[in-house]
């Protein structure tokens, strides 16, 4: 075997290098004891049964409609001790707050996405009403899903507020949920865009990351675009079908010896037509799950982010701990290299007094140390952000592959029985034909 004489890839996290072997090996180590945790589905059972639609009085007290769905757990072995099935009315809006207190509890994990509020990209003979009944019901689908994938990560199914979320019918659930605090820890927008911009040392591997989810991103519109306007197309030619099933019976009644043959023919034909319902609507299902992974993008930028934060805040208390080792050496020596304000007080009106530089000297060597204790604790911070991130990151791509990969091919295998289809409806044609 040749040894490999090249430059090693290196990554920098905080201040540490680490080979690209050397963090391979902590990402398996650390996904090696995440694994370890017991999926909650692995013991428990859990569905959204049924959507009700009902009316009530908003926050401003005025009438509204809106959508509830019914969330049941059961225990999946019935052995299994401390489980007791339980069933409970949720709205979206409360979805909402879960991922919402997920994103911001657990920056380091790429959150799965909520189905659409509102129907998005869909061919021209969909509802996007948000109270279609069809509609409605994928979405029923999509949070089902959408509990599926916290209560089968790792680290969000042991989550608390989770749990109860599933077992409890609390009406104080949400101020469960704010008294953790979550939204005092949530950063802003602006800050965010502000650490992104002014962070000097950015982890190559989390840009690389964010632009991915860019990219992925567009090529996920535009083939839901291409598929929405294919379905509008497919859908044209399925029901023109149904005119000639309305010829050949019109036909049929002024034949005597053909009338059989055509009539049979049309009835095919009608059949035909009617098919493309339900094509279309299995169709939907894959839709939605590209969607999903549509949406992922954003929780994926959100990871990237927050990594940037956390390296910009590490860069800021590192800078301000080299401006206080520069202040301390100008305090000793006497001498200001740069043009400051300090150095022209000095030059209007003299130099301090001994006594004055070491009540200053005093001052920062407190501050000196609360600074290399910050730099400390914020290096051990972005160290554990990149590692526990990454972890979650090759999970997430692990999955969306597998995912992906399934639901084109399952995609493939449908429209590949739809043409069977047709071969069949014009083969029975034919021997309709041949009857006559």
């Amino acid at each position: 075997m040749m040894a490999d004489s090249g430059p090693k890839e290196v990554a920098v996290i905080g201040n540490t290098e680490l080979t690209s072997a050397e963090l391979d090996n902590n990402i398996k180590n650390t996904m090696v004891e995440i694994e370890k945790g017991t999926s909650l589905l692995r013991k428990l059972e859990i569905s959204v049964a049924e959507a009700e639609k009902r009316t009530g009085k908003n926050t401003v007290n005025m009438q509204e409609i809106y959508t509830v769905y019914l969330i049941e757990t059961r225990p999946v072995d019935a052995l299994t001790e401390g489980i007791t099935p339980d069933s409970l009315w949720r709205r979206y809006s409360e979805f909402e707050l879960l991922r919402n207190y997920l994103l911001v509890t657990y920056p380091f994990v790429v959150v799965a996405p909520l189905p659409e509020k509102r129907a998005e990209i869909v061919w021209h003979k969909l509802s996007a009403d948000n109270m279609d009944p069809d509609f409605v019901e994928r979405r029923r689908v999509g949070l089902e899903n959408f509990l599926h994938r916290v209560a089968s990560h790792p680290v969000l199914c042991n989550d608390n507020i989770f749990n109860i979320f599933l077992t409890e019918q609390d009406k104080d659930w949400k101020e469960m949920v704010y008294e953790t605090g979550f939204q005092a820890k949530a950063d802003s927008r602006l800050k965010a865009v502000n650490a992104a911009f002014r962070v000097k040392n950015p982890d190559g591997r989390f840009t690389e990351l964010k632009h991915y989810s860019d990219e992925l991103q567009t090529v996920l519109s535009q083939l839901l675009r291409v598929r929405a306007r294919v379905a509008d197309r497919l859908y044209g030619v399925y029901k023109v079908h149904g005119n000639y099933g309305r010829v050949f019976s019109e036909w049929s009644a002024i034949e005597k010896e053909m009338g059989d043959g055509l009539q049979s023919a049309g009835h095919h034909m009608d059949a035909y037509a009617a098919s493309v319902d339900d094509i279309l609507e299995e169709e939907e299902h894959y839709a939605d799950q590209l969607k999903e992974y549509l949406f992922y993008t954003d929780a994926l930028r959100a990871v990237c982010r927050k990594h940037e934060l956390t390296q910009f805040e590490l860069e800021m208390v590192a800078l301000d701990l080299a401006c206080k080792k520069q202040q301390k050496e100008e305090l000793v020596t006497g001498t200001v290299r740069t043009f400051s304000l300090k150095g022209m007080t000095s030059k209007l009106f003299g130099q301090e007094t001994a006594e004055q530089r070491e009540a200053k000297l005093q001052v920062l060597e407190q501050q000196l140390k609360e600074g290399e204790e910050a730099v400390k604790e914020k290096n051990t911070e972005s160290d554990e952000f990149v590692k526990t991130a990454w972890v979650d990151i090759e999970r997430f791509k692990d999955q969306k592959d597998r995912d992906l990969k399934e639901a084109l091919i399952s995609y493939a295998v449908m429209q590949i029985s739809m043409c069977k289809k047709g071969i069949q409806v014009w083969t029975n044609a034919k021997e309709c034909f041949n009857k006559m």
